[in-house]
């Protein structure tokens, strides 16, 4: 009988495969990184290589089949999450053409000239996110430097839908990712005709539009010998990566708050309606329930950050780590854990927090080292600054969602590769104030999209069955009033400094560490 449902994730960071069995639990996984190439005579440019990532996903698949035992006939169902805003273009023949991931930023001239004309202003209204790294500007540019590949344009999709075409041979969408394409109308859930007209867009591209939770097809013999998997195996939609990771802890309601960790950090809250903020800082996209939204703020790099300094400065550590048999960050979160709140007066600069109609980011630095005490300002130091950082980046997000949602947290759910440690929830939750609940499953995004699965193949009657079935919480972070005293005058002194960095960039003394078209 079949037990088992198969998640595919394409992240930013990485591409991977997600079993789970009928009872939520993480039966098998496998995953490798990959790095978005650029094109040195594009400046801001990254390419998606869907052949390349095709034959990462596959191997996932197939690497993660065989880890858990499964036989193929046992799986129940496969879906597909990915990174938002990435998009496909194919050909008559449904060959791709052309692909980016979410962070290609080449569009920049493009960009400008939407925000000159006001098409920004009314593609925030109606579809709740700025031009900086949508799909509008990049038709824009195809137009203008590749009229080879936009003449021949037939078909488009996002990148959770290109990993679902891969398996069924069918183009289709979802709410959750296409509204990420910003040409979508928020409140309808489906494409916007007045955008695609008023952007004078190709027509007639766009794929038809299903709800997170349908059936859409079958694994197709072709697709199945690459993966390893049954031929006939249903494919289901599942939605956006954020989206997923909501359900994946039960943010099914209205007034929930969650941060999910990753490569990009995404400090989210439910609502019932689409909120459009007339200052454009945060962005809006529809949820994987129907009749419900999410509005979040992004933190910017934390995950690629840590990694980079875990790479970067951290090999003695990383061998440690291997021979005591441990992931080498918890060996870091250990070593950051001798310092005090504020990292001894180091500061990091590396995110900001979100304001999409003007989003960019210092050079990346460590501030305020004592040469005096390297003891008390070094690798440790730096460490645990990256991490208030990110902690900083998501509280700032967050007071801005309270605004525009009229209400505050109670609690916060903090979920994601971030969340696996011990030291990172705990400064999360004494730089909110608040207690920071972390599941037991962190892979919440791949767990969502399993429940949505689930449910659509009859295993579950309602999400809300799901989410009591299989959502369980591993460890509850309460906050130090002390140290979240402390914090308090930490974060008011970091928002002060950090535009006085970024006036170098703007200055062109220094390089960012990312720029959005249009800033």
């Amino acid at each position: 009988m079949p037990r088992y449902l198969l998640t595919v994730d394409a992240g930013t960071g990485s591409g991977r495969c997600v079993i789970f069995d009928l009872d939520g639990r993480q039966v098998a996984m496998a995953q490798r990184e990959w790095v978005p190439r650029s094109l040195p005579e594009y400046p801001g440019s990254q390419e998606f290589d869907t052949e390349e990532a095709w034959a990462i996903l596959s191997d996932c698949i197939r690497r993660a089949v065989a880890a858990g035992g499964i036989r193929p006939e046992e799986i129940a169902g496969v879906t597909a999450t990915s990174m938002r805003e990435g998009m496909v273009l194919y050909d008559a023949e449904d060959q791709v053409l052309w692909a980016c991931p979410n962070l290609d930023a080449r569009a920049t001239r493009e960009a400008e000239e939407m925000i000159r004309a006001g098409l920004a202003d009314e593609i925030y209204r109606i579809g709740g996110d700025w031009v900086n790294i949508i799909a509008p500007p990049r038709f824009w540019w195809l137009r203008r430097h590749r009229a080879d590949i936009y003449s021949r344009i037939a078909r488009m999709s996002m990148l959770s839908d290109w990993v679902l075409f891969r398996l069924t041979g069918r183009i289709v969408t979802d709410p959750t990712i296409g509204s990420s394409s910003g040409l979508f109308d928020l409140t309808r859930r489906t494409w916007s005709q007045e955008l695609i007209e008023r952007l004078d867009l190709p027509r007639g591209i766009y794929p038809p539009v299903f709800e997170s939770g349908t059936v859409v097809g079958e694994v197709m013999p072709r697709a199945a010998e690459a993966t390893g998997l049954r031929a006939g195996t249903p494919v289901v939609t599942s939605g956006a990566d954020t989206q997923c990771g909501l359900v994946g802890v039960g943010a099914i309601t209205p007034g929930s708050w969650v941060v999910v960790g990753g490569t990009q950090w995404q400090t989210a809250v439910i609502t019932d309606r689409p909120l459009i903020d007339p200052q454009a800082r945060p962005r809006t996209l529809c949820h994987a329930v129907p009749g419900q939204w999410m509005t979040e703020g992004i933190g910017f790099y934390h995950g690629f950050s840590t990694r980079w300094f875990r790479d970067a400065f951290c090999q003695s550590e990383v061998e440690l780590a291997h021979r005591l048999g441990v992931d080498p960050y918890w060996v870091l979160e250990k070593m950051a854990e001798q310092v005090p709140p504020g990292s001894h007066g180091l500061i990091a600069i590396f995110s900001d927090v979100m304001v999409a109609r003007r989003w960019k980011h210092a050079a990346p630095s460590f501030l305020q080292f004592d040469v005096l005490s390297p003891h008390t300002s070094g690798k440790k130091e730096c460490y645990r600054a990256l991490e208030e950082n990110a902690a900083y980046v998501s509280y700032g997000n967050y007071l801005v969602l309270t605004e525009l949602a009229g209400r505050s947290a109670s609690e916060l759910v903090f979920c994601g590769g971030s969340s696996k440690g011990f030291l990172w929830p705990q400064i999360m939750a004494d730089v909110y104030g608040i207690p920071v609940k972390v599941p037991v499953v962190k892979e919440a995004t791949s767990l969502g999209a399993a429940m949505i699965m689930g449910r659509a193949l009859g295993f579950y009657s309602s999400l809300e069955e799901a989410t009591a079935q299989l959502v369980a919480w591993e460890r509850r972070f309460d906050p130090s009033p002390s140290a979240h005293a402390a914090y308090q005058e930490h974060y008011r002194r970091w928002r002060a400094v950090y535009p006085r960095m970024l006036q170098l960039v703007d200055e062109g003394l220094l390089a960012p560490m990312w720029r959005a078209p249009g800033t």
